[in-house]
Protein backbone atom coordinates (compact mmCIF):
# COMPACT_ATOMS: atom_id res chain seq x y z
CA UNK A 1 0.00 0.00 0.00
CA UNK A 2 1.40 3.73 -1.07
CA UNK A 3 2.13 5.54 1.76
CA UNK A 4 0.05 9.51 2.02
CA UNK A 5 0.51 12.18 4.32
CA UNK A 6 -1.81 14.89 5.41
CA UNK A 7 -0.25 18.19 4.85
CA UNK A 8 -1.94 21.75 6.20
CA UNK A 9 -1.01 24.12 3.58
CA UNK A 10 -1.62 27.96 3.53
CA UNK A 11 -1.73 29.45 -0.07
CA UNK A 12 -1.23 33.22 -0.98
CA UNK A 13 -3.21 33.56 -4.58
CA UNK A 14 -2.34 36.55 -7.15
CA UNK A 15 1.61 36.41 -5.78
CA UNK A 16 4.35 37.80 -8.02
CA UNK A 17 5.55 34.29 -9.03
CA UNK A 18 4.96 30.85 -7.94
CA UNK A 19 6.97 29.25 -4.82
CA UNK A 20 7.16 27.26 -1.89
CA UNK A 21 8.38 30.05 0.88
CA UNK A 22 8.62 26.79 3.52
CA UNK A 23 6.90 26.15 7.22
CA UNK A 24 4.82 28.96 8.56
CA UNK A 25 2.84 28.83 11.79
CA UNK A 26 2.62 24.84 11.45
CA UNK A 27 1.67 24.95 7.64
CA UNK A 28 3.47 25.07 4.63
CA UNK A 29 2.90 28.63 2.94
CA UNK A 30 2.83 28.63 -0.82
CA UNK A 31 2.39 31.71 -2.99
CA UNK A 32 0.62 31.33 -6.61
CA UNK A 33 0.38 33.17 -9.40
CA UNK A 34 -3.26 32.33 -10.09
CA UNK A 35 -7.08 33.74 -9.25
CA UNK A 36 -8.53 32.26 -6.63
CA UNK A 37 -11.41 32.16 -9.42
CA UNK A 38 -12.90 28.95 -10.45
CA UNK A 39 -10.27 26.85 -9.00
CA UNK A 40 -7.43 28.37 -10.87
CA UNK A 41 -5.03 28.92 -7.83
CA UNK A 42 -6.11 24.97 -6.34
CA UNK A 43 -4.72 24.36 -9.40
CA UNK A 44 -1.52 26.17 -9.60
CA UNK A 45 -1.05 24.57 -6.10
CA UNK A 46 -1.46 21.41 -7.01
CA UNK A 47 1.22 21.83 -10.01
CA UNK A 48 3.85 23.47 -7.53
CA UNK A 49 3.52 20.58 -5.44
CA UNK A 50 3.65 18.29 -7.99
CA UNK A 51 6.79 19.68 -9.85
CA UNK A 52 8.56 20.27 -6.03
CA UNK A 53 7.82 16.69 -5.01
CA UNK A 54 8.70 14.88 -8.48
CA UNK A 55 5.31 13.41 -8.02
CA UNK A 56 2.07 13.19 -10.99
CA UNK A 57 -1.04 15.28 -10.10
CA UNK A 58 -2.51 12.50 -9.34
CA UNK A 59 -0.83 12.21 -6.25
CA UNK A 60 -2.35 15.24 -4.66
CA UNK A 61 -6.00 15.47 -2.92
CA UNK A 62 -7.26 18.86 -1.51
CA UNK A 63 -8.72 17.23 1.94
CA UNK A 64 -10.18 20.14 3.20
CA UNK A 65 -10.66 23.91 2.21
CA UNK A 66 -11.00 23.87 -1.01
CA UNK A 67 -12.11 27.35 -1.29
CA UNK A 68 -10.59 28.78 2.18
CA UNK A 69 -6.59 29.65 2.06
CA UNK A 70 -6.12 27.01 4.77
CA UNK A 71 -6.00 23.95 2.96
CA UNK A 72 -5.35 20.35 4.00
CA UNK A 73 -3.94 18.12 0.98
CA UNK A 74 -3.21 14.39 1.07
CA UNK A 75 0.13 13.72 -0.33
CA UNK A 76 0.07 9.86 -1.82
CA UNK A 77 3.58 8.30 -2.55
CA UNK A 78 6.17 9.63 -0.69
CA UNK A 79 6.62 9.45 3.48
CA UNK A 80 6.67 12.25 5.45
CA UNK A 81 10.48 13.10 5.56
CA UNK A 82 10.85 13.23 2.03
CA UNK A 83 8.29 15.29 1.42
CA UNK A 84 9.34 17.65 4.19
CA UNK A 85 12.84 16.97 2.90
CA UNK A 86 12.06 18.06 -0.65
CA UNK A 87 9.50 21.24 0.40
CA UNK A 88 11.42 23.02 3.13
CA UNK A 89 15.11 22.06 1.10
CA UNK A 90 15.47 24.99 -1.86
CA UNK A 91 14.91 23.32 -5.29
CA UNK A 92 18.07 22.51 -6.99
CA UNK A 93 19.65 25.20 -9.37
CA UNK A 94 18.78 24.77 -13.08
CA UNK A 95 20.60 25.57 -16.35
CA UNK A 96 19.22 25.32 -19.35
CA UNK A 97 21.86 23.78 -22.24
CA UNK A 98 20.49 22.97 -25.84
CA UNK A 99 16.85 23.60 -24.50
CA UNK A 100 16.92 20.91 -21.94
CA UNK A 101 17.32 21.83 -17.57
CA UNK A 102 20.41 20.34 -16.41
CA UNK A 103 20.67 20.15 -12.47
CA UNK A 104 23.63 22.75 -11.43
CA UNK A 105 26.28 20.87 -8.64
CA UNK A 106 26.83 23.78 -6.52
Amino acid sequence: MSESVRLSVRIVPRASRDVVVGMRGGALLVRVTAAPVDGAANEALVRLLARRLHLGKGAFKIVAGRTSKLKVIEVVGMEEPELMRRLVSPPAATREVDGLDEAVEE
